[in-house]
Order: C-alpha cells, then sequence, then structure tokens
C-alpha cells in the first residue's frame, strides 16, 4: 500500500495533515470555498549557520501536486472521521486549479525571502500547504548540506551513500537533494532510475569476510567486476594487509588487461592512512588507482583532511550527515496567508520580528558592479525594480541600503497555470550546475562555514507602507 502511494501514481489528497482538511470543510461550509487567496512559502533561519540556502524540491512538490486528488477509498476513509457529506463530494472532482511562482530549483535564497507563492482559491492552497512544506524544506535542507561539502571538497568527487541511514522513504528525495547539491552519484538505485542520477557503489566488509582470505576476496571481486573494481582496504590490516593485496590484485588485472579503478577507505586515521595508501600505490606504479574515504563524513571533516592535513583522498562517500541534514533536524520553512480577495493579510504581533509581510509580492536581486550579489528586494507585485530607490531591514528601517540604478533580476518566475506545470524536467546534475553557476555570483564570504556574512534582504517602502497601514488597522480592532 505504502510503496503504490510513494511511487505508483497513487492519488495522494490524504498526504496532509487533518487540520488543512478540517479548515478546508470549514471554509466550505462557511461559503468562502471560492475566494482568491495567496500563500507565501520562507524560512527563517539559513540551516548549519550558514550564510545561505539552495532552495530544492520543486519539481518533486509539483509533480506530487498533480496527483493531490481523492479517490473512492478516500472519501470513504474522510467519511469514518466525521467529515460532512457535502463537503466530501466537493472533495471527490478536487484537483488544484490555481497559479504557483517560484525562485527556479538550485537557487541561492535566504531567509524572510518570499521564494515561492501560491494563489488559488482558499480551500486548494489550504489543502497543498503540508505536503509543500514537507518537500520543499527537506530537500532544501539535504542540498544546502550536500552543497556546503561541494565547496570544500572542490575537484574531488563526492557520492551519496546514505539510503540505510535515511528516515524511511525519505532517502528517495534525499538522494535527489544530494545529486542537486552536487553529489556526483548516489548508491539508492531506485533514485537513481526515478531521476536520472549516476548510481555507483563498492563492497562491504561482509564480501571479504564471506572468503577465506581478504586476497582470494578481491580477486574474485575483479573477476566479477573487471571494469569498475574498488576494493575495501580496511576489512583487517589497511597497511599490511588491505592495500599489499590490493596491490597484487591491481598486477593481476593489468596482465588481463584491466585496472584497478580505487581503493577504499572506511575507518581509522583516513589523512595518515591515505598518504601512507598513496606512497604505497605509487611506488607500485598504479599512480592511477584513486583513493576514496568514506565513514561518518560531512563538510567540516573532509575541509579537515583537504586543507589542514593534505590527505591524499580523491573522492569520498558520505551518508548519514547527508541525508539526515545532520546537525539540523529541518529548515524551519513556513507557509503563510499573505492576500484574501485582494486585500492584504498578515499574522501580526506586537513583536514586530514575527509579523509577516502582506500582499503578493515578486523578488528582485540587485547586483553590484562586478556582477555579483549585493542585496535582495521584496517588494509588491505591482512594482518597477528600475524604480526602486531604497530597501530597508523589515524590522530596523533606519537601516537601508540605496539600489536606484543598480542592474537586477527578477528571481519568481510562473511554473504553474490554472494547475498546468509550466517548467520542464530536469536530472538534478542538471539543475546542479546551475546551482554551481549561481554560486559563482555568490561572494565568498557568505560561504564561510564559521561567522559567515549575512546576506542584506530588504523591503521597498511601499511594501512597508502596506505592512505599517495593516498593522495599525489590526491594532485598532484589538
Amino acid at each position: 500500500m505504502l510503496w503504490n502511494i510513494l511511487v505508483m501514481n497513487e492519488k495522494l489528497g490524504l498526504y496532509t495533515d487533518f487540520y488543512e482538511l478540517a479548515m478546508a470543510e470549514g471554509y466550505f461550509c462557511c461559503g468562502k470555498k471560492d475566494q482568491q487567496a495567496s500563500f507565501n512559502y520562507f524560512f527563517r533561519t539559513n540551516p548549519f549557520n550558514g550564510g545561505f540556502t539552495v532552495f530544492a524540491g520543486l519539481a518533486d512538490f509539483l509533480e506530487l501536486l498533480a496527483q493531490f486528488t481523492y479517490s473512492e477509498s478516500d472519501i470513504q476513509y474522510l467519511k469514518e472521521q466525521g467529515f460532512k457529506p457535502e463537503f466530501l463530494e466537493y472533495l471527490k472532482d478536487f484537483r488544484f486549479s490555481g497559479n504557483i511562482i517560484s525562485v527556479k530549483e538550485g537557487e541561492i535564497v535566504f531567509p524572510n525571502e518570499p521564494v515561492l507563492r501560491v494563489d488559488g482559491n482558499i480551500i486548494e492552497c489550504q489543502l497543498i500547504e503540508s505536503i509543500l512544506l514537507n518537500i520543499i524544506n527537506f530537500e532544501s535542507l539535504i542540498a544546502t548540506k550536500a552543497f556546503r561539502i561541494k565547496l570544500v571538497s572542490g575537484k574531488q568527487v563526492f557520492a551519496e551513500f546514505g539510503l540505510r541511514r535515511a528516515q524511511g522513504f525519505g532517502a528517495i528525495h534525499a538522494s535527489r537533494a544530494a545529486c542537486i547539491g552536487g553529489a556526483s552519484s548516489t548508491s539508492n538505485v531506485l533514485a537513481g532510475k526515478l531521476f536520472g542520477i549516476p548510481v555507483s557503489g563498492t563492497m562491504a566488509h561482509s564480501w571479504i569476510q564471506s572468503f577465506d582470505t581478504e586476497l582470494e576476496a578481491f580477486r574474485s571481486y575483479s573477476k566479477v567486476h573487471p571494469l569498475n573494481t574498488t576494493l575495501l582496504v580496511d576489512s583487517y590490516d589497511t597497511l599490511k594487509s588491505g592495500v599489499p593485496n590490493a596491490i597484487i590484485v591491481a598486477k593481476e588485472m593489468e596482465e588481463n588487461g584491466h585496472q584497478l579503478k580505487a581503493i577504499r577507505l572506511d575507518s581509522g586515521d583516513l589523512a595518515y592512512l591515505s598518504k601512507k595508501a598513496r606512497k604505497m600505490l605509487d611506488g607500485a606504479g598504479l599512480e592511477t588507482v584513486k583513493i576514496i574515504a568514506s565513514n561518518q563524513l560531512n563538510e567540516h571533516v573532509i575541509k579537515t583532511l583537504l586543507k589542514d592535513q593534505d590527505a591524499a583522498i580523491d573522492a569520498f562517500g558520505i551518508g548519514t550527515e547527508m541525508v539526515t541534514g545532520k546537525a539540523d533536524a529541518a529548515l524551519d520553512g513556513v507557509y503563510k496567508l499573505t492576500e484574501i480577495e485582494g486585500l492584504p493579510k498578515m499574522k501580526f504581533s506586537e513583536n514586530i520580528e514575527k509579523n509577516t509581510l502582506p500582499s503578493k509580492k515578486q523578488l528582485f536581486r540587485f547586483l553590484d558592479k562586478s556582477g555579483k550579489f549585493y542585496r535582495d528586494a521584496i517588494a509588491l507585485e505591482t512594482e518597477n525594480p528600475a524604480e526602486i530607490d531604497v530597501i530597508s531591514h523589515p524590522v530596523y528601517p533606519e537601516l537601508n541600503t540605496k539600489v536606484k540604478g543598480l542592474p537586477f533580476e527578477i528571481l519568481l518566475s510562473e511554473v504553474v497555470k490554472g494547475g498546468e506545470i509550466l517548467i520542464e524536467k530536469q536530472t538534478p546534475l542538471d539543475i546542479y550546475k546551475f546551482l554551481e553557476k549561481r554560486s559563482e555570483l555568490l561572494p565568498d564570504e557568505h560561504k564561510r562555514f564559521i561567522s559567515p556574512h549575512i546576506y542584506k534582504t530588504g523591503i521597498t517602502q511601499k511594501l512597508m507602507q502596506t505592512r505599517n497601514n495593516l498593522s495599525k488597522q489590526i491594532k485598532n480592532q484589538l
């Protein structure tokens, strides 16, 4: 049943939180079902104490959105939960028919920016909230983690090895997001098929332990996979047994016209062992044999290995920390109502930091003279970026930046119209190429791991006035 729901194009209308359906029924019964609304998706803080976030999950969300309808058994289940017959009759023909605008998948974005907007009737906008947050929050978290790893691994490639440590079927979307963030391949074969991701893998210790000797295990594997042999050399003693046996097999493979591709280190002092192994391999004339490292790696460990210890590692296999987004459990993305029937709406608080920004909005990115990212402006949808003079901090308006005359980009574009998807499907590796280009425009001070420079995002004077006027109206009603 679960498998059918996840990968066999089953209807997904129940993939939501109960309160979404409860509110939807309320809208229906109160005569509000045709009211037009707008919701914005944004997140409040960058994950991993970083200076940016990679926006990911858009294509997966849109694909699942197309399946967000209700089967007869779904309707029967909801009937058993006490929902009214007239509301269930409405759900029988439900499908999302609204519009969505969004930044491109793979875009580099920052806190409190409206990176996606949903326009439609109040019921459809409400019902899709949970699935939107579920997919985009998770994939953005993992893509950001993966790209941080890519920033420190540089030319060294890394593969995603996290299926066995991921949270259930989240492993499928984690593999996709990891490749958006820079992973060159995945061990997850289903994800490889679904998303067009290269798949890769070596061997486990159990292979070696199943033979009488390590050398016999290596020889047998190389005979089965002569064109793609990577040998795991740390089952017993890496330098006294594993690497010497790998050298023996590599020489035997050369006699048969093949080459050993790599050895893999999965335990111990990776910097020390890699340098010793490199010296042994080179001494045997095996300069082309690569060294792959795995074992609880993350961006900080890789940075230390490569930058501080000059480890002789050519590639990495990364599992747990990448696919779980360790050490952050989730991206704190939210979905807030901003307009209904053309009237601006906002969540109000005496603490201005908790206030949301009302009305339909557009997001502009201003560039400096060298073409680098400089400031992002949150504006009313009707504003012309060429006419924006100053943008201000949303909480401290005295902090402002003049942007008039600077080159700019319009970041939000239509991806769904009338319920129909407008964008073409891309592979995760294609999206990574876009991310890579965008990263080149992000100043380095925002990429560092320790105390990254805060990227400045401001709101326009017109948006600030709209927010302040609405705040006064709400206060007067209290």
